[in-house]
C-alpha cells in the first residue's frame, strides 16, 4: 500500500506516458500552441459562424464576445482559448471597448478573479494586435 494520493500516481502515469510517447511533450507551452493556429479572416468567420448560411442570425462578432463571456465566467482558466477568441473578436470587428465591456460583464457572473485573469490576458492578445490602430 502506498501512501501517495491516487490521483497524483494516476497524473504521474499519465505525464510518464506521455514523456514516452513524445519527448518535446515536456517542453510544451499552450501559448506556443496558440502560433499554430492563425487568426482566420473575418470573411472566413462570417462564412462559418456568422450570417452567410444564416441571415437572421447572430454575426460572427457576438458569437465570438459571447464566447468570450462563457471562457470569462468559466474562470478564465483557458487562457490560449481566451487569446484567440480575442484576436478573431477582433478581426471579425470588434473594439477593444467592446472586448473590455464583454468581460467586465462577464465578471458579475463569473467573479473579480476571473475577470481580472480575462482582462489581462485579452490586453496581452490586444498587445500584439499590432497591424490594427489602437482605438479600434
Amino acid at each position: 500500500m502506498t501512501d501517495q494520493n491516487p490521483f497524483a500516481q494516476m497524473m504521474k502515469m499519465g505525464q510518464d506516458w506521455a514523456r514516452q510517447m513524445n519527448p518535446a511533450l515536456e517542453s510544451f507551452t499552450p501559448k506556443g500552441f496558440e502560433q499554430l493556429w492563425p487568426t482566420m479572416p473575418k470573411e472566413m468567420m462570417e462564412a462559418f459562424m456568422g450570417r452567410t448560411l444564416n441571415p437572421e442570425g447572430l454575426d460572427a462578432k457576438t458569437r465570438l464576445l459571447m464566447t468570450l463571456t462563457g471562457l470569462t465566467i468559466l474562470g478564465a482558466q483557458a487562457e490560449s482559448q481566451i487569446r484567440l477568441t480575442v484576436r478573431h473578436a477582433r478581426e471579425a470587428g470588434a473594439t477593444k471597448q467592446e472586448i473590455a465591456e464583454t468581460i467586465a460583464q462577464a465578471g458579475v457572473f463569473g467573479g473579480v478573479p476571473a475577470m481580472t485573469k480575462a482582462m489581462e490576458l485579452a490586453t496581452d492578445a490586444m498587445g500584439e494586435d499590432t497591424g490594427k490602430d489602437t482605438a479600434r
